[in-house]
């Protein structure tokens, strides 16, 4: 079955939603995968010649790149060249044919090439307009360039993250990107949803900065600052404000790091008494938030006299919430993740059989699905162009042979 008729099948949530992005590389794309993992037909446009520049991030096998094969699953690659005119006439027709457009450019190219929000409003006038900048539209800056890691230090995660005596520390992977790209899906389909019960609905722009996500998300650290002048600082896994009195990581007699974590005054409780502490020293919230360095040191001491078996044996039996810190190779022989099947095969045509995360959030009625890894670049032009935008045999010839395509 061709990769055209798997798709048209339909499957997930969002089935029909016509997606277009003019974005490369994690944040603006991220929110398409969401988008196509749920079923919409998702259209990643890239320059003729090398593509998005995340084709060739990351590490290779056999000198394939294996990142974009995630990133870029479940869309429809077409090349064109926003330099040329005729470039610009056809973005203009992909804006016109789509629901969504979704824009990483900076402002003054964006208005350049017609993509900003007045052009997109003026094609389409339901059009929703998703724009991922470094630092917003409206901002003073809106034309400087702008990365996902910047993003997470002006958010204040950075910050907050690491140990008191140590530097700051970014998280192991996009953190910024991936955020900004999960909050853009989700404001697209709240937009979405008020173009489907307001019949006055006139359209709608998205403006996200990279920043804003995460700082969103540490719902905390403003009104700590606004209502106690103090400012939240480093606390290494204990987190500056804590939702427990246990929270940290210890490592076993083996060698390995195990995550305690009690929030509630039972599951302290539990934790004084696997510890063989008196219970009653910890009955009231105080009491526990005043003997968290007792406990904490106490469970380093006791989590390091035994194995990480033992460990987790013995907090379940205590109902202590616990788990080994996973690394890949746990992740992929997890019983749990197999369960859930959260991992999938998929079969690529380059590397044969691989295995990815699979569509995340599970729904059960109806799933959406991975049909596809990341298309080769430019694999679907003639399907987007000549059938979903109804260009001319003629006209597709004279955009390839001008290299606009």
């Amino acid at each position: 079955m061709s990769d055209d008729e798997r798709n048209t099948a339909g499957r997930g949530q969002l089935h029909g939603l016509k997606v277009v992005e003019f974005a490369h590389v994690v944040a603006g794309p991220l929110a398409g995968s969401m988008l196509a993992d749920q079923g919409a037909d998702v259209v990643h446009v890239e320059p003729p010649g090398a593509g998005d520049a995340a084709r060739a991030m990351g590490p290779r096998r056999d000198g394939v790149p294996l990142w974009f094969k995630v990133a870029g699953r479940n869309k429809r690659s077409v090349t064109l060249d926003l330099h040329h005119e005729a470039g610009r006439a056809v973005a203009r027709r992909l804006v016109a044919w789509a629901d969504v457009v979704i824009v990483t450019l900076r402002a003054g190219r964006l208005r350049a090439w017609g993509l900003d929000w007045d052009a997109v409003h003026r094609i389409n006038p339901r059009a929703v307009l998703l724009q991922i900048s470094g630092f917003g539209a409206t901002s003073s800056q809106a034309d400087a360039p702008g990365f996902g890691k910047m993003g997470e230090a002006r958010s204040g995660v950075v910050h907050l993250t690491g140990f008191p005596d140590g530097p700051p520390v970014h998280t192991g992977f996009s953190h910024g990107d991936a955020v900004t790209g999960l909050m853009g899906a989700y404001a697209v389909l709240a937009a979405l949803h008020r173009r489907d019960h307001d019949p006055g609905f006139d359209g709608e722009w998205i403006d996200l900065a990279l920043f804003e996500s995460l700082f969103r998300l540490v719902e905390w650290q403003v009104i700590v600052h606004d209502q106690l002048g103090s400012v939240p600082e480093r606390a290494g896994n204990q987190l500056a404000v804590a939702p427990g009195a246990v929270i940290n990581t210890y490592r076993s007699g083996e060698g390995e790091w195990i995550t305690v974590t009690s929030a509630t005054l039972r599951s302290v409780r539990n934790v004084a008494r696997l510890l063989g502490l008196a219970e009653e020293e910890f009955a009231t919230a105080e009491q526990q938030y005043d003997r968290r360095a007792q406990l904490d040191e106490g469970l380093r001491k006791w989590v390091a006299e035994r194995g990480t078996g033992e460990c987790l044996e013995e907090f379940a039996r205590a109902e202590v919430v616990a788990s080994r810190v996973f690394d890949a190779a746990d992740i992929a022989a997890d019983p749990v993740y197999a369960e859930r099947e959260d991992i999938i095969t998929v079969d690529d045509p380059d590397l044969g059989p691989v295995r990815m995360q699979a569509v995340i959030p599970h729904f059960r009625r109806r799933p959406g699905r991975v049909w596809r890894t990341g298309p080769a670049l430019g694999q679907d032009n003639h399907l987007v162009y000549g059938q979903w935008l109804g260009l001319s045999a003629d006209e597709l010839a004279a955009l390839e042979t001008s290299d606009v395509i």
